[in-house]
């Protein structure tokens, strides 16, 4: 057993690491940047900012590194030093703005008052950017700052800002989804070929198909706009939470903030990804539970006598269970990453929302977070994967 964790422990940060140099490279190669829009600014001269001033943003950024040296530098930390702007260096010393100007107010002789600079009262040297742009490194717990979202403000405040929302969303429909699919597969297998197994493919099918963001908004023109403008309780098409109170019939005023607020506005999105996930988990659990009722030991435990429950429960779900657990660790790097589709259809300000945002907006660093993490979470995953398969099959030992 010991000799498998340490295996299974190498092998998982050669994949994290494959996987982090893989995402880094993929991000920084792809066309655009931090400086796109400044780029179409001075080709389209509607500025006044200068190759040089891009320069010296690609210089805060790090982006004039060699991508190598810089996912070093991401990874395990980014020490001071230097940096060449158009061959050129500039030191910790050199002055690049100001971060307080000292101001005075003049009365003129015909009465006007005006406000005056008598200077800068403190200055920002290029030291105090680099040190800005200074982290430990990803393998410490630092992902360094966030480049637009929150300027300035460190990647783990702006993830920890949107993991609980997330965490509400996944955690729900994962429950929900586990609690409902599993039995409709199981009931659905062991009454193969009847009303019920037709009438539940047909519905897991349309499910399976169905794009998630057609889905979305179509639960959204029924629950929200349709149900309000005919008098029926509706739901709140989108976000997390209220910005004012606002009636619902049969209902009453809801408070924005409030838990019944909360909880209207995670119907929706629990809804449709609860029913996504259904159309699918029940569909592998029945398959399973088809190939398993087939087998030699389940007819035997039959020709004994026992009881069809107890021969569903104990001897033919145990080991249908087997693959349907490759499914559910899974779940558990979607539980950080969230889902992108469904965050986005209906404004859910969680990381899957996030992400895209951070992509959108040439966020590197918050992007980059949410990969490296998730690639975490997967490898964890596979681990986690391997130690369920010894409780649900005892068959299975690691040596």
């Amino acid at each position: 057993m010991t000799g498998y964790l340490i295996r299974r422990l190498v092998q998982m940060v050669i994949v994290v690491m494959i996987s982090a140099a893989a995402s880094y490279a993929l991000l920084n190669l792809a066309p655009g940047g931090p400086t796109a829009g400044l780029r179409q600014a001075v080709q389209g001269g509607r500025n006044r900012i200068t190759a040089e001033d891009i320069a010296r943003i690609r210089a805060y950024f790090e982006l004039d590194l060699f991508l190598p040296y810089r996912f070093s530098r991401w990874l395990i930390g980014q020490p001071r030093g230097p940096l060449t702007i158009f061959g050129r260096e500039f030191f910790g010393d050199t002055i690049v703005g100001c971060y307080q100007e000292r101001m005075a107010t003049v009365r003129y002789a015909d009465g006007t008052i005006k406000d005056i600079s008598l200077g800068c009262a403190q200055d920002v040297t290029l030291g105090d950017l680099v040190g800005r742009r200074t982290s430990n490194g990803v393998l410490f717990g630092d992902f360094g700052l966030s480049w637009r979202l929150l300027r300035d403000r460190p990647v783990t405040m702006v993830l920890a800002s949107r993991l609980d929302r997330t965490l509400q969303l996944i955690s729900l429909s994962t429950f929900f989804s586990l609690v409902i699919g599993i039995p409709l597969g199981i009931y659905s297998a062991v009454k193969q070929y009847s009303v019920f197994d037709y009438v539940f493919t047909s519905l897991a099918f349309m499910g399976s198909a169905m794009p998630t963001f057609f889905f979305g908004i179509l639960m959204i023109l029924t629950f929200a706009i349709f149900f309000k403008n005919i008098g029926l309780p509706y739901l709140p098409p989108g976000s997390a939470t209220a910005v004012r109170a606002y009636t619902i019939p049969w209902i009453g005023t809801v408070q924005p903030e409030s838990l019944l607020d909360h909880a209207l506005h995670l119907i929706l999105p629990v809804t449709v990804l609860t029913i996504v996930n259904i159309s699918g988990w029940s569909r592998f659990i029945r398959a399973s539970m088809l190939d398993v009722l087939r087998q030699d030991y389940v007819r035997t435990a039959r020709a004994k006598g026992l009881w069809e429950r107890v021969v569903v429960v104990k001897h033919a779900l145990r080991n249908a269970l087997i693959p349907f657990v490759t499914i559910i660790v899974f779940s558990l790097p979607g539980l950080f990453g969230g889902a992108i589709i469904t965050e986005s259809v209906f404004s859910w300000p969680g990381m899957g929302r996030l992400y895209f945002l951070a992509l959108g907006d040439y966020d590197y660093p918050v992007a980059m977070a949410i990969l490296f993490i998730t690639a975490v979470l997967t490898v964890i995953a596979t681990l986690l994967r391997d130690f369920l398969y010894t409780l649900v099959d005892p068959r299975i030992r690691f040596s």
